[in-house]
């Protein structure tokens, strides 16, 4: 196990009227707060907000990066490896590299999460393609060349197929 230190000397503030917001259609959102380069590699954090029952992100995994979702309100689904968690306000989930996850709202409930990943990996970028995707300006195919570089690589979970499917809410 190797000692990851962040390389930063002072204290990083982030003021909510500053961060980037993207939007993902009216039901989802993404406010940009810090980025790995901004605290030093050690990582990268954002605010997620999800409407009543919305998609938040499908099934994938990261390789170098654990991720920990904090569910400041609502209820939110995730998937952590093949479980499925049902998880409130005040809830943490971690998922370890390797292991997939994904995340959306729970049917009939919002949710609003910090997404923490670290080590960070400089994925603002990566939402910022995601919007385009979204948007209709670039392919949805564009974003497998970039899986490596984002350390995102996109899977499948029957489990989380199921749960997310309309005939199961």
């Amino acid at each position: 196990m190797s000692l990851f230190i962040p390389d930063f000397d002072d204290s990083v503030v982030v003021r909510a009227a500053d961060a980037e917001e993207i939007h993902y259609g009216p039901d989802s959102s993404l406010r940009l707060l810090a980025d790995s380069s901004t605290g030093g590699g050690f990582l990268s954090t954002m605010r997620v907000s999800l409407k009543a029952g919305s998609d938040g992100a499908r099934p994938h995994h990261h390789g170098r990066s654990a991720e920990m979702f904090y569910v400041i309100d609502g209820t939110a689904q995730l998937l952590a490896g093949d479980k499925l968690v049902t998880a409130e306000a005040g809830d943490l989930v971690i998922v370890p590299p390797g292991q997939q996850h994904a995340f959306a709202a729970a049917p009939g409930e919002g949710a609003e999460m910090l997404v923490v990943i670290t080590p960070g990996v400089e994925r603002f970028e990566y939402f910022r393609h995601l919007e385009r995707i979204r948007h209709g300006k670039v392919p949805p195919e564009s974003l497998l060349a970039a899986q490596e570089l984002y350390d995102t690589y996109f899977g499948t979970s029957a489990v989380w197929e199921e749960a997310r499917s309309p005939r199961s809410q």
